[in-house]
């Protein structure tokens, strides 16, 4: 370091030095602005489900997951929500980036069309740890609404298995069957694949071989109104 004079000569002294002289004369450097650590938030939502998804009735337990596919102009990420008892989707979004709002629009999606005045009281949503579901608003949007909100375990397919099983499915009848070219057009086919298909046509063997629409119509003491 470098102390410059008034006459234009320099003087070498060290650091320590520096230091001693700006402490005599009262004078301080400023402090650096150092970025603070992001520390993850410790999960404080636990597991309701322990793998056990037989429900005998709508609205009792929701699962929901996102999944990612590419496109010539970049990846599509799509969330959906699946009611467990009749493995039908119940809310879905779409969007070019992964975020917390992708999540809690499809969750929000689901609430409108399942919910009486926005309330689903007591239905549990389940999700894996990503941040998306153990963000703020996912989670007050679950609460606001009644919801019971649930988290498996950390990298663990099995604790989301029905949601795992609709992406298997999915991927291997729409998917992977061509590449797309942009994500509207591969938006386009996933609404047809699950409004148009999945929904309403798409038969479970679980479901006595009947689509999930099929399913809840056959079953309307258990439906909730």
């Amino acid at each position: 370091m470098r102390a410059e004079l008034v006459q234009g000569q320099g003087v070498a002294v060290s650091r320590k030095t520096v230091a001693v002289l700006m402490q005599r004369a009262g004078l301080a450097g400023l402090p650096l602005r150092r970025r603070a650590k992001r520390v993850p938030a410790a999960a404080t939502v636990t597991d309701l489900v322990k793998r056990d998804f037989h429900r005998d009735g709508p609205n009792q337990l929701w699962v929901t997951d996102i999944t990612e596919h590419p496109t010539r102009e970049g990846k599509l990420y799509c969330c959906v929500v699946l009611d467990a008892y009749s493995r039908r989707v119940v809310g879905w979004a779409i969007d070019s980036r992964q975020r917390a709002d992708l999540a809690t629009s499809a969750l929000g999606m689901a609430i409108d069309s399942r919910g009486t005045a926005g309330q689903i009281p007591d239905t549990i949503i389940h999700a894996d740890h990503g941040t998306q579901f153990t963000s703020w608003t996912f989670t007050e949007r679950a609460r606001r609404a009644g919801l019971l909100p649930s988290l498996g375990t950390v990298g663990d397919p099995y604790d989301n298995a029905v949601a795992e099983s609709f992406w298997a499915r999915m991927q291997t009848e729409l998917l992977d069957r061509q590449r797309w070219r942009t994500r509207v057009e591969l938006a386009n086919a996933i609404f047809e694949y699950i409004e148009g298909f999945y929904n309403r046509r798409r038969r479970h063997s679980a479901l006595d071989y009947m689509s999930p629409i099929q399913f809840e119509s056959t079953h309307p003491l258990n439906l909730i109104s």
